[in-house]
C-alpha cells in the first residue's frame, strides 16, 4: 500500500499500474478498457431491445457465440461487424470520436 500513498488522481493511479501513455503495457490496458466499454454498450443495447444473443446474432447475420464473446470482451471485432450488429441487429447508429 505504500506505493499508493502519494497517488492523488485516477490518472496517476493508471500510470502507476499500467505505465505512461504510449508504453506497451499502457496501450494494452487502454485497448482492454475500450473493449470492455464496447461490450457493455452492446449488452445494454441488446437488453433494451429485448433480444436474446441468439436473436441479435440472427438479425445481424452472425453467430450467438460471437455475440457472447463480444459481450464478455473476449473477442476482437472488426468495425464493419460492429456497425452491422448495431445498425442491422439493433436499429441503432454508431458514431466514432478520435482523440
Amino acid at each position: 500500500m505504500k506505493k499508493y500513498q502519494d497517488i492523488r488522481t485516477f490518472d496517476e493511479l493508471i500510470e502507476l499500474e499500467h505505465g505512461k501513455i504510449g508504453t506497451e503495457s499502457r496501450n494494452k490496458y487502454e485497448e482492454g478498457s475500450q473493449m470492455f466499454i464496447v461490450s457493455e454498450m452492446l449488452k445494454e443495447a441488446r437488453k433494451e431491445a429485448n433480444l436474446t444473443q441468439e436473436q441479435l446474432a440472427e438479425k445481424a447475420g452472425t453467430k450467438k457465440s460471437y455475440i457472447s464473446k463480444l459481450e464478455n470482451a473476449k473477442g476482437n471485432i472488426q468495425l464493419s461487424t460492429l456497425i452491422r450488429i448495431f445498425e442491422q441487429g439493433l436499429g441503432r447508429k454508431i458514431g466514432l470520436t478520435f482523440l
